[in-house]
């Protein structure tokens, strides 16, 4: 490994909701963070400028793989170091985790509400007679998305405001604002 000293297994599992409800909030910093499921599988290991909002994204596209997580923070962001440790992590795993290979794009881009539209929904966003009621129509099933992911992170007693973009929605995707 190029990284001895920064060994997956080592590092401690830290519950992604914590027993306030609460998400961790000591992780605003640079690293690289691994993400378990209830079962404490391996789900995903990425790296980001923000762990914090990483994991706020993370659990809005992927709810029910968010259980468990260990990060590692660096002083000196070097994309290098951080893709180093996250091939040396994957290879520690043993097998490529559904977050890094077959569901990448599910981890790594916003949740897209056109799949998930309703029979009404489809058709509101079909037969709209302008840009703009189609962008009303995109709203909507986003809104309806957002309501459902809410209230499933609420139902895992998150506490912690989760704030969507407003931009993105208009575009029919969520995504967590920065």
């Amino acid at each position: 490994m190029s990284n001895p000293n920064i060994v997956l297994r080592d590092l401690p599992l830290l519950p992604y909701i914590n027993d306030d409800g609460e998400l961790p909030d000591a992780l605003d910093k640079v690293g690289i963070y691994a993400i378990f499921d209830a079962d404490k599988t391996l789900q995903f290991v990425g790296y980001s400028r923000s762990i914090s909002l990483s994991l706020k994204q993370h659990l809005i596209r992927c709810p029910q793989a968010c259980h468990w997580l260990k990060a590692h923070t660096v002083e000196r962001p070097n994309r290098s170091v951080l893709e180093g440790i996250q091939a040396d992590w994957l290879a520690e795993n043993g097998a490529v985790p559904p977050g890094n290979g077959e569901a990448a794009e599910v981890w790594t881009q916003p949740v897209d509400a056109k799949p998930h539209m309703t029979t009404e929904e489809q058709a509101a966003y079909t037969n709209a007679v302008s840009e703009l009621e189609q962008t009303k129509a995109l709203k909507r099933a986003a809104r309806r998305i957002e309501e459902g992911i809410s209230a499933q992170l609420q139902a895992r007693g998150l506490q912690d405001p989760i704030r969507f973009d407003p931009k993105l929605k208009e575009q029919g995707l969520l995504g967590v604002k920065p």
